[in-house]
């Protein structure tokens, strides 16, 4: 009777393969279908909209004119903005991407060592800051640019400096002080993930490991929990991912827009500028678009290193 089964469905083209298939699980289908609908809706139409528009001319008044490879033309050749906005793009994600996601792991191994009830404490106290609304609040006090901000009033009465320094308003110190914010406020929700994974390896692997040679708790990390753990890394990646290369709000809250000398200017303050200032919606759907590549290629670049990781 199997073999039936597989002759009928070797005789049956992929899509008729895929509709019987729907038709035989159609209650999982019909419970998935209002995400799917709002999902489509509100993600995927957006962003082949987004692509469509990034060939064309338009204002949001008047209707696309289609200039086809103008505006990445002007992109790369005319706006020496935007590749700017590349440069401290890309340095800013490779500075608080993988900082984020390695601090979030580490501290989350560290917490997982720790007994249950301390651990919901010290858990609650990593994630507070990445949900705080008054985290900025903290730095720019910390850091004021007169002689009543905690950084400049104990450098000057330690004879560290000798007048206040303009600590968000100096391209000198705006880029490390940034990342700083960044990776302080990065312990969210990949952070809680990679918990949730070190609570789900199964203990008997620790077991086999130790009769197979595994001599100390590096060796564990290395070969039994990380790669047990490759679908939390995975998400944990994408989320590092995401707010590296989506590195403008906490900029904003700091240092207003634009950044003295565009020196903390990026690629989303560069879609905001074009997209809800200007309503260049063409040309911000340009910088969207490349956007997005960008995190495709490090999410898939990622993605290769973590199946290394777990072969």
């Amino acid at each position: 009777m199997a073999k039936e089964k597989a002759v009928i469905r070797s005789d049956l083209t992929k899509a008729q393969w895929t509709w019987l298939e729907m038709k035989k699980h159609k209650v999982a289908y019909l419970m998935i279908a209002p995400f799917f609908i709002l999902f489509t809706m509100f993600t995927v139409i957006p962003v082949v909209l987004s692509l469509i528009l990034s060939f064309t001319n338009f204002n949001l008044l008047e209707w696309p004119d289609f200039v086809f490879m103008d505006n990445y033309i002007r992109l790369f050749l005319d706006d020496d903005i935007f590749i700017t906005a590349i440069k401290n793009t890309l340095l800013f994600a490779v500075v608080t991407g993988p900082g984020s996601y390695l601090l979030s792991m580490m501290f989350a191994w560290f917490i997982n060592e720790l007994r249950p009830k301390i651990r919901s404490i010290v858990t609650l106290l990593f994630y507070a800051p990445s949900i705080s609304g008054n985290v900025y609040l903290i730095w720019t006090i910390f850091f004021s640019s007169d002689e009543y901000g905690f950084v400049n009033a104990w450098g000057m009465k330690l004879n560290l400096i000798s007048s206040p320094v303009l600590w968000f308003q100096d391209d000198k110190y705006i880029f490390g002080l940034c990342c700083a914010v960044a990776l302080w406020t990065s312990l969210g929700t990949s952070f809680l993930t990679f918990i949730a994974g070190f609570q789900c390896v199964d203990m008997s692997l620790y077991e086999a490991g130790a009769v197979d040679g595994v001599k100390n708790r590096w060796q564990e990390l290395y070969y039994i929990t990380l790669p047990t753990m490759r679908p939390q890394m995975m998400l944990g990646a994408i989320l590092a991912i995401t707010g590296a290369f989506g590195f403008g709000g906490i900029i904003n809250q700091l240092v207003g827009f634009p950044s003295p000398n565009y020196c903390a200017h990026t690629i989303m303050h560069h879609l905001e500028d074009y997209g809800g200032a200007r309503f260049e919606t063409g040309y911000a759907s340009a910088i969207a678009t490349l956007l997005f590549l960008m995190m495709i290629g490090s999410n898939t670049l990622v993605n290769r290193i973590l199946r290394k990781l777990g072969t």
